[in-house]
């Protein structure tokens, strides 16, 4: 498997961005290893928020959330995922899957840092990575909270936003990550904070991982990944532990997603579901504070143990 690696002097200077990285080392199923990267933040001794980014963002989504999760005396964990950020980006889009996405990330939060009494939240493919993981193991998971993502078997027909945007992703010869997350936004980002979304990615051939993202979501029933969201869909309809819904009011894309979760999970029962206002489908970036107290209240309105 080829990779390529972003030169660190793209993550130096970015904005209201002032975290340490650290990096694991993980198999990448090809007989090689992936260095990926992710930000450890607050007291080590303290049960782990994971937090999880999508496409085609990474950790930087999450800078506004980090501080405020740490003054509640909260460990933050935010993994880049393989291809995004400054984790290690293979080069052929055919060495993306929605299956090696999983492997990567249960390689970093199983093995490389063993997690144990997690605060899980996901946003976009965060999601459906994540989710994946709570249903691989579910013992390792204190409680779960999820926003603007899902988690899809191919056996409902996509939403026309979506589709469009899955069509723009495969046919445009300009793939700008900067200013597609701005378009994600309500508010209007500024320069520097969309050339910090840019960073990870000094020309075209690091964005095979962005480009093919949104080809993996499943759309049909026959999809690779289909048989086993379906079985990860059993899991969480026995999970009793607190699962939480906070989608945001303005994202046209997962519009409606709390409901599948609201119908088929338990654990949602009783929690104090919430929508991130004035916040479209990057609700860290347009409310994180909000989002970052939401999270903040969950967890101890819900003592583990």
């Amino acid at each position: 498997m080829d990779i390529l690696r972003t030169p660190d002097d793209r993550f130096e200077g970015l904005d209201g961005f002032p975290f340490a990285p650290h990096y694991a080392e993980i198999p990448d199923g090809d007989g090689g290893t992936l260095r990926v990267h992710y930000l450890d933040e607050g007291p080590a001794e303290a049960s782990p928020v994971l937090l999880m980014h999508g496409e085609p963002s990474w950790s930087y989504l999450y800078r506004h959330m980090i501080g405020p999760l740490v003054v509640a005396g909260h460990r933050v964990i935010a993994p880049d995922l393989v291809g995004f950020g400054r984790s290690d980006k293979p080069v052929a889009t055919t060495d993306y899957s929605y299956a090696h996405h999983v492997d990567w990330m249960s390689a970093v939060v199983f093995d490389a840092l063993d997690l144990h009494d997690i605060t899980f939240f996901g946003q976009d493919w965060g999601g459906l990575v994540g989710l994946r993981l709570v249903a691989a193991e579910p013992e390792r998971f204190a409680r779960v909270a999820v926003g603007n993502t899902g988690l899809p078997t191919g056996d409902g027909r996509p939403s026309e936003a979506f589709l469009a945007w899955q069509r723009f992703s495969q046919e445009t010869k300009d793939f700008p990550v900067g200013a597609i997350v701005n378009g994600g936004c309500v508010t209007d980002l500024p320069p520097e904070v969309i050339a910090a979304y840019d960073a990870p990615f000094p020309d075209d051939s690091y964005k095979a991982g962005a480009r093919i993202f949104p080809s993996l979501v499943p759309t049909s029933p026959d999809d690779p990944a289909a048989e086993a969201n379906k079985r990860a869909w059993q899991v969480l309809a026995t999970f009793e532990r607190p699962f939480l819904t906070c989608f945001s009011d303005s994202d046209p894309i997962t519009k409606g997603g709390a409901a599948p979760f609201l119908a088929r999970v338990p654990g949602t029962n009783g929690q104090a579901h919430t929508t991130i206002t004035g916040a479209g489908h990057f609700l860290q970036e347009d409310n994180g504070r909000q989002l970052a107290e939401v999270l903040a209240a969950f967890i101890a309105a819900t003592p583990s143990g």
